[in-house]
């Protein structure tokens, strides 16, 4: 008796040790198996991202290729579609320089402003021109007088969108009286401007083409076309990962429950 008794308390233990080594694999599977969903779904988000991204560069590219229609055909494509980004458009008026709005931008590795500048149609109406891009010692309209041509002129660029709200919160706010805007906000470039009422204004941009200015700034033809596409290397990565994971796995379970050498 005195015997079993002294037994049962290690058999106990070995019971004890079995059910602790089960909840321990059975841990790993589960956070395992969450991890690997997780980097499945990653690859297949940058899967997804990448024939967006594709469509999107598929679709910029062929606007771009078409021919220049007239701002009244914007103007019918955008009641239409809500969407002229990057069609190609003519158009024609003065420019009202003294109200040129300054956007923080980089060009060519350059830091400095792009100018957009109220340009009045022959119908009374404005539209905000992105005449091109001057650096930060030249951003006073006083030391660049040739560039700032008189009459009527003859316009040639891309037609885009406005931009509705900031793109995101770390990005700083505009400060229209010091004239720097961080993101194009159509109303507060137009309210600012001086020129006008912002009710006078077509409800997107014009970016003009890379026709020299007098002088030789702004510097004309700044709209960025080529878009970075790097959702291939991350679906790699991430499924690259999830496979790594799984072989780790793998590994771990079978050394663990392989029966005993010999």
């Amino acid at each position: 008796m005195k015997d079993r008794l002294e037994a049962s308390p290690s058999g106990g233990g070995a019971g004890d040790g079995r059910a602790g080594r089960r909840l321990g694999t059975a841990l790993f599977v589960v956070f395992g198996l969450a991890a690997f969903a997780v980097l499945l779904g990653l690859g297949t988000w940058q899967v997804q991202r990448l024939h967006w991204k594709e469509g999107l560069i598929a679709t910029i590219d062929a606007r771009i290729a078409a021919a220049p229609e007239p701002l009244a055909a914007i103007e019918a494509r955008l009641a239409a579609t809500g969407d002229v980004d990057y069609w190609p458009v003519t158009l024609a008026g003065s420019f009202r320089h003294a109200g040129e709005r300054h956007f923080f931008a980089t060009h060519k590795g350059l830091s400095g402003y792009f100018v957009f500048t109220p340009l009045a149609l022959d119908d009374g109406r404005l539209i905000l021109v992105n005449r091109g891009f001057v650096p930060f010692d030249r951003k006073d309209a006083a030391t660049r007088p040739q560039g700032q041509v008189e009459g009527r002129q003859e316009i040639a660029g891309l037609a885009r969108n406005r931009v509705n709200e900031k793109p995101n919160a770390l990005m700083p706010d505009n400060d229209p009286e010091k004239n720097i805007f961080y993101w194009k906000d159509l109303d507060a470039m137009a309210a600012s401007a001086g020129v006008g009422a912002p009710g006078d204004y077509l409800p997107f941009f014009v970016d003009a083409d890379d026709a020299p200015n007098p002088g030789g700034l702004p510097v004309g033809g700044v709209t960025l076309i080529e878009m970075p596409n790097s959702h291939l290397q991350y679906a790699v990565t991430w499924y690259g990962l999830a496979t790594a994971l799984a072989g780790v796995m793998g590994v771990w379970l079978w050394r663990r429950w392989r029966p005993p050498a010999g």
